[in-house]
């Protein structure tokens, strides 16, 4: 805020200052209406948002609690379900892309590794009792295999067991 003492003596330097801060103000004027008018149309779907959620509450009470000619059936009903899950899912993938993932968020990588050379291994494998095809009564073949390997604790050692 400018004082007596600030302003200038030149009536030049005077006239540049009033231009300078009308200027300030049509261009903070036009900003805040810019800004008023995106609030009123985020308003306006906000509450063309509530008034459709609303209308699927009142559905979902008629249906509830209302009298037997009122009452959905069950495929208006499902519908009705449908359209909720919707615009929830819209609902959150506008949040997401609004909002940034804090770093917290983000599910951590790890990376275990191996478990150390020194441990005892012991290996499980766990087979069928008829290797023979059922319709040809060949030899079975092997497909592929899953391993999975954990630790065990015994009181005395530990061993890898595979």
């Amino acid at each position: 805020m400018l004082t007596q003492a600030d302003l200038p003596d030149d009536i030049d330097a005077l006239r540049a200052l009033v231009l300078e801060q009308s200027r300030m103000l049509v261009e903070e004027r036009i900003a805040s209406e810019a800004r008023l008018t995106e609030l009123g149309v985020a308003k306006g779907e906000a509450d063309a948002e509530i008034e459709r959620l609303q209308s699927i509450i009142d559905a979902f009470m008629r249906h509830r609690f209302g009298r037997r000619s009122e009452h959905l059936d069950a495929d208006q009903l499902q519908l009705g379900l449908e359209d909720v899950e919707i615009a929830l899912g819209h609902a959150r993938a506008a949040r997401e892309a609004l909002a940034p993932r804090a770093r917290s968020d983000l599910p951590r990588k790890t990376n275990r590794g191996s478990l150390p050379a020194h441990l005892e291994r012991i290996e499980q494998i766990v087979d069928i009792e008829d290797k023979f095809c059922p319709c040809c009564s060949g030899p079975l073949h092997q497909i592929g295999e899953d391993v999975a390997e954990r630790l065990e604790h015994n009181p005395i050692t530990l061993a890898h067991i595979r």
